[in-house]
């Protein structure tokens, strides 16, 4: 693991009880289809959103989506990393990633966030 200091790492400080307590991408933890170490990566970018969005105050849904975008965004690179390791992203890890966006959009009080706006920038 990394010495330096950076968002999502181990030294991620997030006040949201919900967050703080709720198992991220626990569906792809239990299909050994999926690399630990990658999933590892995966918990890291959804932890690193909650962080920017409790520094951000995302103050609607379009400031939210910037956030959820750029995390997409994580994810996409993150993807060639699972073909390497073949694996991928694929239906049911689709399902689990998406569904733990919605979960932090709803955790954060953006009850009425856009599935599929949260990760509309996907390519997987």
């Amino acid at each position: 693991m990394s010495e330096s200091p950076v968002a999502g790492s181990e030294k991620t400080v997030i006040s949201n009880e919900q967050i703080k307590s709720h198992a991220f991408l626990q569906c792809m933890y239990d299909d050994e289809y999926f690399p630990k170490h990658l999933v590892d990566k995966g918990k890291k970018i959804l932890l690193g959103l909650c962080e920017r969005i409790e520094k951000e105050k995302p103050a609607d849904e379009a400031a939210l989506y910037s956030l959820t975008h750029s995390a997409t965004n994580e994810f996409n690179d993150l993807a060639e990393e699972f073909f390497e390791a073949d694996s991928e992203i694929e239906t049911a890890a689709r399902e689990c990633i998406a569904s733990d966006f919605e979960f932090v959009a709803k955790a954060y009080g953006f009850v009425n966030a856009d599935i599929e706006e949260l990760i509309a920038t996907r390519d997987w």
